[in-house]
């Protein structure tokens, strides 16, 4: 099995925290973009017909902030182009600031199955910070909305001026009304965006600080009933998200649209980020790929650990031995033993201690000295 990504580039405002490809001042481009996704879904399709699909995953930007018409079309086009499982699992990211009862009933309509809300808090002071668009009685009404359907919340720590009870709050509200899936992640201020100046001085929280919020959080969605499956990720039994497993378990994928990234035949590319590149390369009916490495043995042995030691699983050593040809356990002796504080390990796995997920990154370079 594989999966589809779209990047869908548009939004109303540029969220204060926001590094990706995304564009709130060109909104007016929307019906040619999606014409051109179209136009690159066909030109692919030739290449992938040995290919089953079982996810499709809408993202960005802002999916929700652009007719709901051309996501419908975007459906039928994924349909039509390529093998889409039958029960495959299809999500749009939605702001709630920009959702109606009509859009939603569109998607519905279209074959959508799963909605990934951006919430990130339920504090409205906090939002506005952001740049976030909605308020929380906004969020209210979108999940009232999407009452009794398969919906996500992503929902952000280490903001500024956030305390342990607005994460607790926000965690709260989720679950309230209806999320079956929670993404809790840390925020990363990243160099060029406006939060980066509060990182500069001194108005986030350290570490310690985020790492408490984490851990308070991660008690918090536990009472509720969300299991961890993942460092960032919380679930009700079953409602994990295909589309991030796949990721996790380095499976394959096919990314459409501008800055898309995708990995087919152990080659990972990706497209252009200008959005005029974009255009001129579908319009002239080439691709608009500007980067492509084929990975060798090495770099998928690194991925394969880097990616598993993320999840509650762990590394499968069956499998891993199976991959790899060696025994992990053995080639890893070294790193294992200066790690033993912070792994479980028994005969089949090998996985990092619930306590010691949030900080994996320190833990997973390990493995690559």
């Amino acid at each position: 099995m594989a999966g589809i990504y779209v990047h869908i580039p548009f939004c109303k405002s540029k969220c204060s925290y926001c590094d990706f490809t995304s564009f709130p001042d060109k909104l007016c481009f929307a019906e040619s973009y999606m014409a051109c996704v179209y136009r690159e879904m066909s030109k692919r399709s030739g290449q992938l017909k040995n290919y089953t699909f079982d996810t499709l995953y809408i993202g960005g930007g802002t999916p929700s902030v652009i007719d709901e018409s051309y996501i419908a079309m975007l459906v039928a086009a994924a349909k039509k182009n390529f093998n889409l499982s039958q029960n495959a699992e299809i999500t749009i990211e939605m702001n709630p600031g920009t959702v109606s009862a009509g859009k939603i009933n569109t998607y519905k309509k279209c074959g959508i199955n799963r909605f990934s809300v951006g919430l990130q808090t339920a504090i409205d002071n906090q939002l506005r910070d952001l740049g976030r668009i909605h308020t929380l009685n906004e969020f209210i009404t979108c999940a009232k909305l999407l009452k009794g359907e398969n919906f996500s919340v992503d929902v952000m720590i280490g903001l500024k001026n956030q305390t342990v009870s607005d994460i607790e709050k926000t965690i709260e509200v989720a679950a309230t009304f209806g999320a079956s899936h929670i993404s809790m992640y840390a925020l990363t201020p990243e160099d060029g965006t406006p939060v980066y100046t509060d990182y500069l001085n001194g108005e986030l929280p350290d570490s310690d600080e985020v790492a408490a919020q984490y851990t308070a959080g991660v008690e918090k969605l536990k009472s509720l009933g969300f299991d961890r499956y993942e460092v960032s990720n919380f679930c009700k039994k079953g409602k994990e998200s295909r589309h991030n497993l796949n990721y996790w378990k380095r499976g394959e994928y096919i990314g459409f649209g501008v800055s898309a990234s995708s990995f087919i035949n152990n080659v990972r590319f990706t497209n252009t980020f200008d959005l005029d590149e974009y255009f001129k390369c579908i319009l002239s009916d080439h691709f608009a790929v500007i980067d492509s490495e084929e990975i060798d043995e090495e770099g998928r042995e690194e991925e394969y650990i880097m990616l598993h030691l993320r999840t509650v699983d762990g590394i499968d050593l069956q499998e891993f031995k199976k991959y790899f040809g060696v025994d992990f356990i053995k080639k890893y002796s070294n790193q294992i033993k200066k790690l033993s504080d912070s792994l479980i390990i028994n005969e089949r796995t090998l996985r990092i201690k619930d306590e010691y997920l949030f900080v994996q990154n320190s833990i997973i370079i390990e493995f690559f000295n």
